[in-house]
């Protein structure tokens, strides 16, 4: 049954990077592969971990076994199916791989940002660092080090839910998820960030309007953060100029 289900998931040709939603952002990185389950926080679905839990399970066995018999073949002089392990290993190294479990949504809207744990620290100043080190080009961006911040500031919400850092973890790792244009994960996050700390000085509530209204077209939910935003929040110029043209335009057609 194994056999089957990895043979037709090698038959699926390699996916675009491209399109909003694409789940760029969820791609593991090497050396977070084999941690697929972060600690600390419970799935409400306990189904969809376990099942994750098996994918995870079964494509490290599924790798380590291509690689034995690859070896095998080397060993044995066996030319022509040392030729079809070594594709075969090749290609399930070039699927893409997936972090299926998202912190912000397994921890849910109720944490609350209000302890200092220096542990946390440490971990958000590392997750800034990379993240900072992956933007140091103008122009391009290192999505593998964006991965690895992301996992990071993943971590610090999973391991540390009370932290006083959880609000700016996930308004840093929204920012990393709007820059691969999964648009729908990065709004979650911008809202975890001030549902967890509802006087966060992060423009959270602002950013995930801006997102559902510009991207992912809920304008409806767009409008009702536009109102609050304006009413309840400092907001720099340009943002607050923006949002009273898009609420007194939305306000007309909805």
């Amino acid at each position: 049954m194994a056999k089957a289900i990895f043979s037709a998931v090698l038959a699926i040709a390699i996916i675009g990077c491209g399109g909003v939603d694409s789940g760029r952002s969820q791609l593991m990185v090497e050396d977070t592969k084999a941690r697929m389950i972060s600690a600390g926080v419970k799935a409400p679905d306990a189904a969809e971990r376990e099942i994750v839990e098996q994918v995870s399970d079964n494509r490290q066995a599924y790798d380590k076994l291509l690689t034995l018999l690859v070896k095998h073949y080397k060993k044995t002089g066996n030319n022509m199916k040392l030729l079809w392990a070594e594709k075969e290993l090749n290609a399930l190294e070039r699927i893409p791989k997936y972090n299926y479990l998202l912190e912000a949504s397994l921890a849910g809207p109720g944490l609350k940002a209000s302890t200092q744990i220096p542990e946390a620290d440490d971990l958000y100043y590392e997750a800034w660092l990379i993240e900072k080190k992956a933007k140091e080009l103008i122009l391009i961006k290192n999505d593998n080090m964006l991965r690895l911040a992301l996992d990071k500031y993943n971590q610090l919400i999973s391991k540390h839910p009370s932290s006083d850092k959880i609000d700016d973890a996930a308004y840093r790792a929204a920012g990393i998820y709007q820059h691969f244009k999964d648009y729908s994960i990065a709004v979650l996050y911008y809202q975890r960030a001030y549902q967890w700390d509802p006087e966060t000085y992060h423009p959270a509530k602002y950013k995930a309007a801006r997102l559902l209204d510009v991207h992912l077209h809920r304008r409806s939910e767009a409008l009702e953060l536009y109102r609050q935003v304006v009413e309840q929040e400092e907001l720099k110029d340009s943002y607050r100029e923006f949002a009273e043209k898009r609420i007194a335009e939305l306000s007309t057609r909805l």
